[in-house]
């Protein structure tokens, strides 16, 4: 299988946030509340298991890559029943926690172009994705992007 440029695209640009998350910019320190330290603890947590839930769900369909797999199915129970992707929800929830608890301004601006970049990515993804599965659309309806449709 040949991957597409904007496939690698989009994985680098993802690498190359997560790298520059594991850096810390001293400058850019904000000491929240005390309280704020469990609920970033807390969504830390939530985050890391939404993420792993997530992960063995999708199980051999797993790819970094936002183009579907050949022979891949389309998710659709567990945690996918509500969000069509839960590990970019993992992921932000799990940054934007440990944000908070590291006191790091610089964290939360990398967490906030992790946000634009998993949108854009989603974006074409779903294209392809609405492409390959002719329930995609029926799927989108009742689905929310990254957190679950409250309506």
């Amino acid at each position: 299988m040949r991957i597409p440029i904007k496939d690698i695209i989009f994985v680098f640009l993802q690498f190359a946030l997560f790298v520059a998350f594991a850096f810390e910019v001293g400058a850019m320190r904000i000491y929240f509340p005390d309280v704020l330290f469990w609920i970033g603890v807390g969504m830390l947590i939530l985050g890391a298991l939404t993420t792993l839930i997530a992960v063995l769900q999708l199980n051999v369909h797993l790819s970094p890559f936002p183009s579907p797999l050949p022979g891949s199915r389309l998710i659709m129970k567990g945690v996918y029943k509500h969000i069509r992707h839960p590990i970019y929800t993992g992921i932000l929830m799990a940054f934007f926690g440990f944000a908070i608890i590291a006191d790091s301004g610089y964290k939360l601006i990398i967490t906030l172009l992790l946000f634009v970049l998993f949108n854009l990515k989603t974006l074409y993804e779903e294209k392809q994705l609405m492409e390959m599965f002719p329930d995609y659309s029926k799927y989108k309806q009742r689905s929310g992007r990254f957190f679950p449709k409250l309506w």
